[in-house]
């Protein structure tokens, strides 16, 4: 393992188990402010009322502290993968019929259009879904009115396919097939400043989110050896378009 990369995953794994200590301390943190409310829960006065109020102030921001803390470690402790030929729309099937009741709740219509005839891709399934579903979440809180999503794909032949674990720089992209993912919706699009701080870890224009669901579906997309690019404008929506290398 180059040295670049074995520094990358000892400081993840740091970070990782310093992540896990701070949620440890989170725990039992929360428990005891649920703990102090439930001694305010019938105030009788104005300042029982200010110290439930500020209690449960403070659990609100220990769980947005929590949620934070799950999204840094699915951001930092992707590593290893466990990688299979998979047809695609096996993959995008399990999970519409997973977003769907969000969806229809939303007022969100899914309309998938791919060929029968795509070639498999080398997946880890169950981490490619989560890149995509962080898409489809996107969409979804671009979309408050409701809206569509469409997705499409097709064959490509002029990929460069990137060796992530060669120590050779000249010999990083090899020319490869590949698959063109493209995930569009009708949602009120971003500005070409929001664009270009996308995938810009803790970065967010969203009240309360963390800012790294497109970084970690991102950092997926790049383990697969593949890349994720996105087009957006204000008021016409915005298209993430994913290569991915078809299965060897």
């Amino acid at each position: 393992m180059p040295d670049e990369r074995r520094q990358y995953a000892e400081l993840a794994e740091l970070a990782g188990s310093f992540i896990h200590e701070i949620k440890n301390h989170l725990s039992t943190l929360g428990l005891n402010l649920q703990l102090l409310a439930e001694d305010f829960q019938d105030p009788q006065n104005q300042r029982e009322r200010r110290a439930l109020e500020r209690a449960q102030r403070l659990q609100d921001e220990c769980q947005r502290l929590v949620e934070v803390s799950n999204d840094f470690l699915r951001f930092a402790r992707i590593k290893e993968l466990d990688f299979q030929p998979t047809a695609l729309s096996d993959v995008l099937g399990e999970l519409l019929d997973f977003f769907e009741p969000t969806a229809r709740q939303a007022n969100i219509d899914i309309k998938c259009h791919l060929p029968a005839d795509l070639p498999r891709v080398s997946l880890d399934r169950d981490l490619f879904k989560q890149a995509l579903l962080n898409l489809l979440l996107n969409a979804q809180q671009a979309m408050p009115g409701g809206g569509h999503i469409t997705i499409q794909a097709k064959a490509i032949s002029d990929f460069e396919f990137r060796i992530s674990d060669s120590s050779d720089k000249s010999a990083l992209r090899t020319p490869h097939s590949a698959i063109e993912l493209c995930l569009i919706d009708t949602g009120k699009g971003m500005s070409p400043e929001v664009v270009t701080k996308a995938f810009k870890p803790f970065f967010s224009t969203r009240s309360g989110g963390t800012g790294l669901g497109l970084p970690t579906t991102r950092k997926i997309i790049e383990a697969h050896g593949g890349t994720i690019e996105v087009e957006s404008a204000e008021g016409r929506g915005t298209k993430f378009t994913i290569q991915l290398p078809t299965a060897v």
